[in-house]
This record gives structure tokens, C-alpha cells and sequence, in this order.
């Protein structure tokens, strides 16, 4: 870097990521400004001031030049910007629909990358027509917060009912976001038809079954089961949300806009579209109902060193509850009652000569009872991706396919600055 007495720079600061300045006097690592020379970064002066759509156009690619040019498009409501072919979408918090109707999306079918302005659409019709062309699969990997494309929640809560009630919560920043890592595989034949898709999923969050924190909340099956028909309220034993541990460690229990009773009759629907019988609907809402219950079963210290027993009435009533839930209709897998208490209150140590059962304390029974929790949850998660999967058709004889990659992530940051910067971090890493 050739930096000296007047050159225009950017300087990092903790209240702004970075601030632009002149150096004015250089004193050897130091600078007028109390910083090290090491934390300026040289300014372009000849960026336009409404910055640009490609960030490969700039002069200098690093951290401070990519904010801010980011920043001064989001301030003119470019939520979209290309760095060569990487699209980065910077969450909008509100409804742009003008950005995704029909005669938009026209406009990008064989245009060039480039040619227009960034968009998804342009991204989509890429990786299509090279797979056209080419003959080759492509696949996209879309990776940042949940809701940055721009879309309405509303709109998306109701695309995929069945996935995002048991795969998508409440988040700090976003009323809809994914829980969950996803690569969606959508088949083409010959022609270039869709002839058939598959989902595969990893990275579920299971500890948000049995912690969250405020003002988020937990998985919307939950909220939804919880505002069912009086008549399945009492045949699972619920009530309302603010009974139930898994729930009640959020002071959030409703979305503004949003119906958890109407949402859990579109999400049944959903499920009859999707070819899960009445049976199997009743079997999945028991085990979600389970895990409510499961949740309040409370361990106290029993007269033994180290070994815990169950609380009170309460508890003795959700455990109850839990086996009776988790009642399979084969004769072969009932869930009895005194094994289940058992497997919560200790744990199998195996050594070579036998399997000796050991005494939990009331932490380790509640560690053991979560981790049950965890299990049972992922497990329908994934049997019911598994159904989605035979529902929609896979095509045996596609020779190729579009995969889109959907990895949930930085959401946890505390402030904007921080997301960015590692926004930046994936940009630099990939260009």
C-alpha cells in the first residue's frame, strides 16, 4: 500500500466498522489518526455516488469499499449486487414486490449476466441455460441471513406450509426464517421440463426445540398445535403455549399478521396434498404434542448422593402423558411407562462383562430428557422430508439437474456491522 500525507483512506473504527479520512502526518506505523498503518485501507475517489452493481468495477475489493458500497446501495433500495458472479441480497425488512412479478422475471431469459440489473432472476436463468447448453448439471449455493432475497414472509410462510411450520421459527431479526440447511435437486428431462425434484436436508437446529431465546421462538408446529380444535386440544392435553418449558422461555408467543389456528388447518392441507395419510398426520402431532410434554417433566434430588426422581404431580402427570403419545398402534412399540422414567433418571454405563445402570443427578436427567427431545424431532423432520420426497416424484432416467444449496446462518451477530463483515469475509474467500 502506498499511503502518505494526503492520501484518502479508510480507517476502522468500532462504532461504524469504518470512517473515511486524509492522512495528514505519517509518523513511522503510526498515523495523525490513533491507529496503525495496518488498519487503513487506500479509498477509491473515482466510485460513482451511487455506487456500482458489480463490485468487481471497484478499485480496491476490500472489506471497507465492499460495505460501503453496499451501504449506498441499500440506501437507494438496490437490494441486490453482483461481485462477478456471486449475487449478495441485503435483507430489505419489507415487502418489494415489484422485484419479483412475471414480466421482471421474463425480461432476464437469455439476457447475459450483466446485461441487467443483479437480480436472482439473472442467477437462475444462468445456471439454466448453461445446463441446456452444456449438458451439465450446475447447482447454486445460497448462504446468509434467512429473508434477504426480499421476499414478503407472509408469501413464503404460505409456500411451503408443511417444511417451513416444522423447519422455520421466529428469529430476532426475521418472523420466517429457516432452521434448517437444505439442497433442493429440481430435475429436468431432454426437453429441459422439470421431471421430477428431491430435497435433502442437514444442519436442523435441534437445540431450538428445548432452548430458545427472547424474544424469539420455538419451531411454528408447536404455536400451531397449540391453537388447534378445542376437540384435539384435549386429546393431546395442551393449552397454552405459556404452560410449556420448551415455550415459555421467550416472552414471544404470536407473530403480528399471523393465525396459528388458520395456519395449522393450511399446514393439515398441506399435508393431505402432500400424501400423508390421516394416520400419519395423527402420529406426527402426537409426537410434536409428546415433545411439549416431555419438556415439563421436572427432576428433583433424591435422598441419594448424585440421583434425582420426579418432581412433583406435575411431572409424574407429563410423563404420563409422554408414554401415552408416544403409544405406537404395533403391539411391538409401546412406550412403557417405567422404562421411560428410567432412561431419563439414568444412564447404561457398558463394560465387557455387563451394562451396569447409573444414577443421573436432577441436571443430568433434564440434559438426558433434552437430548430426547432433540432426537424424537429430528427424526419426524427427517421422515417427513423423506414423504415430501415421495410426494413430489423423483425422475430416475434426468441426466440433469439445478441444485440450490440453502444454508441458514449468520443471524446471531449482534449487531448489522458484524453480519456484514462476515458477508464480506464469504465474498473475498469466493472472488
Amino acid at each position: 500500500m502506498e499511503i502518505g500525507v494526503g492520501s484518502p483512506v479508510w480507517v476502522e473504527v468500532p462504532e461504524l466498522a469504518w470512517t473515511d479520512g486524509v492522512v495528514t502526518s505519517v509518523n513511522g506505523n503510526g498515523v495523525e489518526v490513533t491507529t496503525k498503518l495496518s488498519k487503513l485501507h487506500p479509498r477509491d475517489m473515482e466510485a460513482p455516488a451511487g455506487g456500482v452493481d458489480d463490485m468487481t468495477k471497484l478499485s480496491y475489493l476490500h472489506e471497507p469499499a465492499v460495505l460501503y458500497n453496499l451501504a449506498i446501495r441499500y440506501g437507494i433500495q438496490e437490494i441486490y449486487t453482483y461481485c462477478g458472479n456471486i449475487l449478495i441480497a441485503i435483507n430489505p425488512f419489507q415487502a418489494l414486490s415489484h422485484l419479483y412479478d412475471h414480466k421482471l422475471m421474463d425480461s432476464y431469459k437469455g439476457a447475459e449476466l450483466g446485461d441487467l440489473r443483479p437480480h436472482v432472476f439473472a442467477i437462475t436463468d444462468v445456471a439454466y441455460r448453461a445446463m441446456i447448453n452444456e449438458c451439465k448439471s450446475n447447482s447454486i449455493l445460497v448462504s446468509g441471513e434467512s429473508g434477504a432475497g426480499g421476499v414478503n414472509a407472509d408469501h413464503s410462510y404460505e409456500s411451503n406450509p408443511v417444511l417451513e411450520a416444522f423447519g422455520n421459527a421466529k428469529t430476532v431479526r426475521n418472523n420466517n426464517s429457516s432452521r434448517f440447511g437444505k439442497f433442493v435437486e429440481i430435475q429436468f428431462d431432454r426437453r429441459g421440463q422439470i421431471s421430477g425434484a428431491a430435497i435433502r436436508t442437514y444442519l436442523l437446529e435441534k437445540s431450538r426445540v428445548c432452548q430458545i431465546s427472547d424474544p424469539e421462538r420455538n419451531y411454528h408446529c408447536f404455536y400451531l398445535l397449540c391453537a388447534a380444535p378445542p376437540e384435539e386440544i384435549e386429546r393431546y392435553k395442551l393449552g397454552d403455549p405459556t404452560t410449556f418449558h420448551y415455550l415459555n422461555q421467550s416472552s414471544c408467543y404470536n407473530l403480528v399478521g399471523v393465525d396459528d389456528a388458520k395456519d395449522y388447518l393450511k399446514t393439515k392441507k398441506a399435508m393431505d396434498i402432500v400424501g400423508m395419510t390421516e394416520s400419519e398426520q395423527e402420529a406426527i402431532f402426537r409426537i410434536v404434542a409428546a415433545i411439549l410434554h416431555l419438556g415439563n417433566i421436572a427432576f428433583a434430588k433424591e435422598e441419594e448422593e448424585d440421583s434425582s426422581v420426579l418432581e412433583d404431580d406435575k411431572a409424574k402427570f407429563h410423563l404420563q402423558m409422554t408414554a401415552d403419545l408416544l403409544i405406537s398402534t404395533d403391539p411391538h412399540y409401546r412406550c412403557d411407562l417405567e422404562a421411560l422414567e428410567s432412561a431419563l433418571c439414568k444412564r447404561n454405563v457398558v463394560t465387557p462383562e455387563e451394562v451396569i445402570k447409573k444414577s443421573l443427578d436432577p441436571h443430568g436427567a433434564a440434559v438426558s430428557r433434552d437430548g430426547l427431545a432433540k432426537t424424537l424431532y429430528s427424526r419426524l423432520f427427517d421422515w417427513m422430508v423423506k414423504k415430501i420426497n415421495v410426494s413430489i416424484g423423483q425422475d430416475p432416467d434426468s441426466k440433469c439437474f439445478i441444485g440450490v444449496l440453502d444454508i441458514y446462518g449468520f443471524e446471531s451477530f449482534k449487531t448489522s456491522r458484524y453480519c456484514l463483515r462476515a458477508l464480506v469475509l464469504f465474498v473475498l474467500i469466493w472472488v
